[in-house]
């Protein structure tokens, strides 16, 4: 298993989902070959899904950039190797919502 290989560089998870996170990369590049970054993310993605709810979003690779919003608690960016994976939970913002501007059709409404 390549689950003590794993180094985590951000995260704001609980430890034990922190566990969940880097057991299921390992379980997928069992399965996987380490080019298959899209199964890799799938599988990660749809158990994350399973164990802790809908809404989650999973990105493998080893030449990324990213810019996310995710909910409190739901953040984990971490290498296997030259993997990176970056697994979060997004959000919606609500004051965003309460302060959009409204189309004339919904002012009718």
């Amino acid at each position: 298993m390549l689950e003590g290989k794993a180094v985590i560089g951000e995260t704001d998870m609980l430890q034990t989902m922190q566990k969940d996170a880097v057991g299921l990369a390992a379980q997928a590049l069992d399965v996987f070959d380490v080019a298959d970054s899209i199964d890799i993310a799938c599988f990660i993605k749809k158990d994350f899904d399973r164990l802790y709810g809908p809404g989650w979003q999973c990105i493998v690779g080893t030449d990324f950039g990213s810019f996310v919003t995710h909910c409190q608690g739901s953040f984990i960016h971490f290498c296997i190797g030259s993997l990176a994976i970056l697994l979060f939970r997004g959000t919606a913002v609500p004051e965003a919502e309460a302060n959009r501007i409204l189309s004339l059709e919904e002012v009718k409404a």
